[in-house]
């Protein structure tokens, strides 16, 4: 297989081959069996197409890029079975791929679910030091945390065997592939191209989600123009394992009506019937109609202030370049733009080195020139880059050789506080 291909996708098929084809998207650090309790129901429909993400499951660990290169690869697995137009429905990372493929191939989609779901997953500086903390100290911190952010704390308490499931799928996740789809939802954001999203969508969230909450999922239907909301009671970030008879019932009455031609109805209010195995609270789950935004205007093209502001924002985090703009006045503002654009927006956006080879020369540039004032930055963004602690530590190693031990020394210093608060995991 060519560099230029997308790589195939790991799958599993259920359902009358007959039927219209409907394909199921995970979340980040779980597998596609976070859908199984949906099964039972979709498939006496659909042709449910599940799929896991590079590295998750036992999923070959070809990490992806971006979530366009997830979705090129969804499309390129589904184009080897034939399959051309399909409902789909997303959880998180998994919804980022449905829209994705809304906006750029929306002949493809039949009907659209966005589930637990953002036009923007947090802030960029939040999902790159996530990719620093599994870089330093494996999938362990996010295993441990995983239940707190995917479940109310009542199911939780009253079903351990499923936490423990939780935090299996992501101990088996590949550290790599979890690393780049963290840098795929930090790079994501199509908060300016909702109102192109022209399919009927779904947008379906927990009431309790603390992590892609009921904010997250009106600015989608605000911006969508065909869209409608369902609020789950009872239900955190993966409302599919823990309400699974409301989300098959929500799905169902969606999907049923996505491929009508009249899709300006409401999802009704559908009467809760219990899922096995999971005694929750009966409760009928909430879906309201919200008003659309209009169209946003298509931005144009960046320059290099526009380009050398992306990449400075990526290299050394939205707060460090935040808190530089907010201090600019009319006697520095010249000078942080010829910074921007020069530095960031010509040199560093150049091909010819990659990132991780421009930290090690900056952090060894700074502590030879004594400029440590802007090493504590720079040491972030090489952990933001892909070196690890190890790797700053020979860097700053080779600066005592040509630099001198003083110079270095301090560089130490600096460098393994900054460390220290960027690795160490949350309590």
């Amino acid at each position: 297989m060519s560099e230029t291909q997308p790589q195939a996708m790991k799958y599993q098929v259920d359902g009358p081959e007959d039927a219209p084809w409907l394909v199921l998207g995970p979340s980040l650090g779980t597998t596609w069996h976070m859908w199984d309790r949906q099964i039972p129901e979709l498939s006496q429909h659909w042709r449910v197409f599940r799929y896991d993400l590079p590295g998750h499951g036992g999923a070959p660990a070809h990490a992806a890029a971006s979530v366009a290169d997830l979705a090129d690869r969804l499309l390129a697995t589904l184009d080897g079975l034939g399959v051309q137009r399909f409902g789909y429905a997303g959880c998180s990372i998994g919804g980022a791929v449905g829209a994705d493929l809304a906006l750029r191939h929306p002949h493809r989609i039949a009907s659209l679910a966005l589930v637990a779901s953002s036009p923007r997953f947090g802030t960029a500086d939040e999902f790159r030091r996530r990719g620093v903390i599994v870089r330093t100290n494996g999938l362990e911190p996010m295993a441990r945390t995983a239940p707190e952010h995917w479940f109310t704390p009542g199911f939780a308490a009253a079903q351990p065997a499923i936490v423990e499931w939780a935090v299996q799928m992501v101990r088996t996740t590949d550290p790599g592939c979890y690393i780049a789809a963290c840098e795929a939802l930090a790079a994501f954001d199509i908060r300016g191209a909702l109102g192109r999203i022209g399919v009927p969508t779904l947008v379906l969230v927990g009431a309790e989600d603390q992590v892609t909450g009921p904010a997250e999922a009106r600015t989608l239907v605000a911006g969508i123009p065909d869209a409608r909301l369902a609020l789950v009671p009872g239900a955190s970030h993966l409302a599919p394992v823990e309400q699974p008879a409301a989300v098959s019932d929500l799905l169902l009455t969606h999907f049923s009506t996505g491929w009508q031609q009249d899709t300006s109805a409401a999802i009704p209010v559908l009467p809760h019937a219990p899922g096995p195995a999971v005694p929750a609270t009966p409760f009928a789950p909430v879906a309201e109609i919200a008003s659309a935004a209009a169209p946003a205007a298509v931005p144009t093209p960046d320059d290099r202030y526009e380009q050398g502001t992306r990449v400075r924002r990526e290299v050394l985090g939205d707060s460090h370049v935040d808190a530089v703009n907010a201090t600019a006045d009319a006697f520095t503002e010249d000078f942080q733009e010829l910074v921007t654009r020069y530095a960031w927006g010509e040199v560093w956006s150049r091909d010819g080195l990659d990132r991780r080879t421009r930290s090690c020369i900056t952090l060894t540039a700074l502590v030879a020139s004594g400029h440590l004032e802007g090493l504590a930055a720079h040491t972030r963004a090489a952990l933001r880059n892909g070196l690890t602690p190890a790797e700053i530590k020979e860097v700053l190693l080779q600066t005592a050789v040509y630099c001198g031990l003083p110079a270095a020394g301090a560089a130490f210093a600096v460098a393994g506080k900054v460390i220290q608060e960027e690795t160490t995991p949350p309590a």
